[in-house]
């Protein structure tokens, strides 16, 4: 009975020892997952960083561009602004002269629509 009681006792214990293994493996497992976790986090902030600062940069570089485009295309539209009024200066009489002799000359002619017998 004593052998009995001894073999129990050394399956128990030896369940006991299994668990603890298993435990232990469960933690180091968890561990593991939460250090990958925060390694991935990291990586991924110092990515998002880097492409702050690539996109910082680019928009600096690419703004100065803009502002020099607006600044031709201001100059550009002035000119042509000076031209249209040059070009009204010039023919300004010969445009009032045309549409005085336009509203005060009178040329009957009969509608479209009416009939004529």
């Amino acid at each position: 009975m004593m052998t009995l009681t001894n073999g129990i006792q050394t399956l128990l214990n030896a369940e006991q020892e299994a668990q603890k293994i298993v435990q232990k493996a469960r933690a180091y497992r968890v561990q593991r997952v939460k250090d990958a976790r925060a390694e991935a986090q990291k990586e991924i902030e110092e990515y998002r960083q880097k492409k702050d600062e690539e996109f910082k940069k680019f928009e600096a570089e690419h703004s100065g561009i803009n502002a020099q485009a607006e600044k031709d295309a201001e100059k550009e539209i002035e000119g042509k602004l000076k031209e249209i009024e040059e070009a009204g200066k010039k023919s300004r009489a010969q445009v009032i002269e045309d549409l005085i002799k336009a509203v005060t000359t009178v040329d009957p002619k009969p509608h479209i629509n009416s009939k004529h017998k």
